[in-house]
Parts: C-alpha cells; sequence; structure tokens
C-alpha cells in the first residue's frame, strides 16, 4: 500500500508542466535507484506509467544491495517497467539493451560515510563517472544527468553572498572529508569533458540539504536525527553550538527540480537545487521541528561535541546558494520548511 503523502507528492510532481512525455516508452538507467533522492525519480517514472504514459518507459534500476532494492520498491513488484541490475557502479556498465537516458545518482552522501568508506565515497563519483560516461559514448543518450553537491563550493570566504554556480571556496585534499567534495568535483569535471570530446548531453545538478519521505533516520545527518527524535517522542539533541547555516529543500520540489535540469539543462552546464527562502539555522531548525507538535511537549538540548571518527562534521559554518539559473528553466521550490518537515514526519508516522 502506497504511502499517502507520497502518493500526493507523485501527483504535485506529474502535474507540472514538464514535458514528461519526452521520457515515454524510452530506457531509463539510473544508479543508486534506491537510495533516497533517486528513488523518487524512479517512483514518479513508474506513476507517469500508470497515469499518463500510453507506452510504458522502463527504469533500469542499477543497485548494490537486491534486499534493500526489494525493501524500498516493495510496493511495485513483478512489474515489468522495473528491472533491478544488482552490481556496484565501480564496475564497468554492460548492459545489452539501448538506453536513452542515464541518470547517476550513486554516491554516498552522509558524513557518517566519509569517515568509515572514503575510498568507496570517492570511487563511486570518480570510477563509477567514467564507467557511466564510457557506456554513454555507445548509446547515443538523449540526456545524462550527473548527481553533484553543493560541497563542491568549499569553504567560501564571503558567506553573505548568495552562491552562484561559477564561485569556489577551497578545499583541503589532505582532509580525508574531502573524499565527497573532491570526489564530485572530478566527477563534474569528467562530464564535461566528456559533453566537450565526445558530445555527450551531460548536466550537473548540485544538491543541498534535501529531505522528505523515505530519507534514512540512522544516516547522521542532523535534519535526519531531529526527524527521528520527533518522531520517536524525544528531546532534540543539538550535538554544536547550532549556528551552522543550512539550506532545506523538500523532497517533492527537489524531484521536480531533478526532471526540470534533465530534459531542459543546457549541456555542459551545472545548476544549484535548492531553496533559499528556507535557509536557517540548525537550533532555529530545531526549535521549529519541536513547536510544530506542541502536544508532544518535546524540548531543544544543545550539547556542543566534538567529531567522532567516523561522523566528520563540515568545517563549512554555511552560504546561501543562488538558483537563478534553474529558476531560468522554470523551475521554483514551492514547500515551506513548515510544511516539508510536517509531512516528512507523517509520512514516517504512517508507516
Amino acid at each position: 500500500m502506497q504511502n499517502n503523502t507520497i502518493e500526493e507528492d507523485l501527483k504535485l510532481i506529474t502535474n507540472t508542466d514538464i514535458q514528461f512525455n519526452a521520457l515515454e516508452g524510452k530506457n531509463i538507467l539510473i544508479t543508486g535507484a534506491n537510495g533516497f533522492l533517486p528513488a523518487y525519480i524512479v517512483e514518479t517514472i513508474l506513476f507517469l506509467n500508470e497515469t499518463k504514459f500510453k507506452e510504458q518507459a522502463t527504469i533500469y534500476a542499477l543497485v548494490r544491495n537486491k534486499e534493500k532494492a526489494l525493501l524500498r520498491f516493495s510496493n511495485y513488484k513483478n512489474r515489468k517497467d522495473l528491472v533491478l541490475i544488482v552490481q556496484d557502479v565501480i564496475e564497468p556498465i554492460n548492459l545489452d539493451v539501448k538506453m536513452n537516458y542515464i541518470i547517476h545518482a550513486a554516491s554516498q552522501a552522509s558524513p557518517k560515510y566519509f569517515g568509515e568508506d572514503p575510498v568507496g565515497t570517492i570511487n563511486a563519483n570518480v570510477i563509477g563517472t567514467y564507467n557511466l560516461l564510457e557506456y554513454a559514448k555507445t548509446q547515443n543518450i538523449d540526456s545524462f544527468l550527473f548527481f553533484s553537491s553543493g560541497e563542491v563550493y568549499g569553504n567560501m570566504e564571503n558567506l553573505h553572498v548568495p552562491v552562484k554556480e561559477d564561485m569556489y571556496g577551497y578545499i583541503n585534499p589532505t582532509d580525508v572529508r574531502s573524499c565527497y567534495a573532491e570526489g564530485k568535483r572530478a566527477g563534474e569535471t569528467m562530464c564535461v569533458s566528456y559533453n566537450l570530446q565526445f558530445g555527450i548531453q551531460v548536466k550537473i545538478i548540485r544538491l543541498f540539504h534535501t529531505y522528505g519521505p523515505g530519507m534514512s533516520l540512522d544516516d547522521g545527518r542532523v535534519f535526519a536525527d531531529f526527524v527521528s527524535n520527533i518522531v520517536k517522542h524525544q528531546d532534540i539533541l543539538v550535538t554544536s553550538d547550532g549556528s551552522t547555516i543550512r539550506t532545506f529543500c523538500y523532497l517533492s520540489d527537489a524531484t521536480i527540480a531533478f526532471f526540470t535540469v534533465l530534459l531542459k539543462g543546457e549541456n555542459g552546464q551545472a545548476y544549484n537545487v535548492a531553496n533559499p527562502i528556507c535557509t536557517i539555522s540548525i537550533s532555529n531548525l530545531a526549535k521549529i521541528l519541536v513547536e510544530l507538535f506542541p502536544e508532544r511537549r518535546l524540548k531543544v538540548i544543545i550539547k556542543d561535541q566534538p567529531s567522532t571518527v567516523t561522523y566528520l562534521k563540515s568545517s563549512i559554518s554555511g552560504f546561501i546558494p543562488d538558483i537563478t539559473k534553474i529558476e531560468n528553466l522554470g523551475w521554483k521550490p514551492e514547500v515551506s520548511l513548515e510544511n516539508g518537515f510536517s509531512r516528512t514526519i507523517r509520512s514516517f508516522e504512517s508507516l
């Protein structure tokens, strides 16, 4: 049975003015398909197959863990339009099907894993991206979408200026936490290089904090921890001074952005995907979440703690991304912080 919040989101996403018909009857390879963000892409396309497409699109979902994928897509058992491919993206891609679209979203994105598995983190973004671009050379694809991150900007000197796609700070390559940011930077450079040299129709999205139904509540990021606290009726523990600034984008808004860039983005270009209106300090986010459910009488406890060996905190205090470039494609985030987190929490409580 489909979660009501997810179904509402899918209806909202597919009722936008995006030209989804470009995907009708096409073959779409999605890496890391059972991950939090790409799974919504999968579900959106399956929903389009049910509601709008006369000729179904077929999703080839590349996953490392078959059991986790089957669990994530348990509502879609035995569907011919969802094909699981069980392999690591760092292995060469060799499929005997003509692909029309490739979405490369396979990557560990939580700082929880940067310390546990830095090699796996960087390899998915470097070796995995190379494998997919080499595969794309053989396919004459319509569009290739690479999932990057706002972490590529590094430490910016002026945090008060909205960050555009051509602004960059420094990243320390000898800091193990840089396995993610440097991997994404290298992946982006490979994408634009293959676009120039081989004509691969590559687009890049740079994601900031994105939240919503289906996210892992134990992945270590603060917003996931906070949602987990509310769902469990626990006080929120902030393990820093709470002054760090982050911007938060709800999953349905982000998913609409993914399709917008995939289908309308300019080749070889990167686009920030964020909701600058929902920029807030970590401590204030915790207070808002507690205030959403006053009947639970929860409190916010601030207790600054150092990084652990595995969870490596970012040294970036925060900046506001500029989204003018993607707004020029017709995308604009609509979901407020309060509505988005309320929907997210309700989605977990209805499971």
